[in-house]
Parts: structure tokens; sequence; C-alpha cells
């Protein structure tokens, strides 16, 4: 059995309040319009990225996804 915690009325000393840094769950909900397409990809590819994403329990489409957006922001 644990050891019970005691609180105390003792002093804290030196207290820093932090501000708040969260986005509301407003800019964490929000969707990015998408358009669907059909692509065809290699057989290595794909098995590429459903091994990887079986390693990090995503879905390897999101992978995908999130790869060409970033290639797309870098070379725009």
């Amino acid at each position: 059995m644990k050891k019970r915690i005691e609180y105390t009325d003792e002093p804290l000393g030196h207290v820093k309040v932090v501000p708040d840094f969260l986005p509301p769950p407003e800019e964490l909900a929000f969707r990015e319009e998408t358009v669907k397409v059909t692509i065809s990809l290699s057989r290595s590819s794909i098995d590429f990225f459903k091994r990887q994403a079986e390693t990090h329990h995503v879905p390897y489409q999101k992978m995908i996804c999130r790869l060409l957006d970033e290639y797309a922001t870098h070379h725009a």
C-alpha cells in the first residue's frame, strides 16, 4: 500500500503564472477542404506506407496526404 500524502498549509514560495498558450477547440477541430482523386502508386510505395502506418497506428492514406501537403508547402 502506498504511503498516504498529507497536505499542509505551507507557503508555496515563488509562483510563476504561465499564460494560456493552447489554441481554442474550434482551432483544433478545423477541417481543410479536400478533393478526392484517383492515383496509381507503386506496390512498393504502398507497402512502405502501410508498414509505417501500422507502426505508428495511423491510416496510411493520411500519411501519404501529409507527405504531399508538406511537399507542396515546401515548394510553394
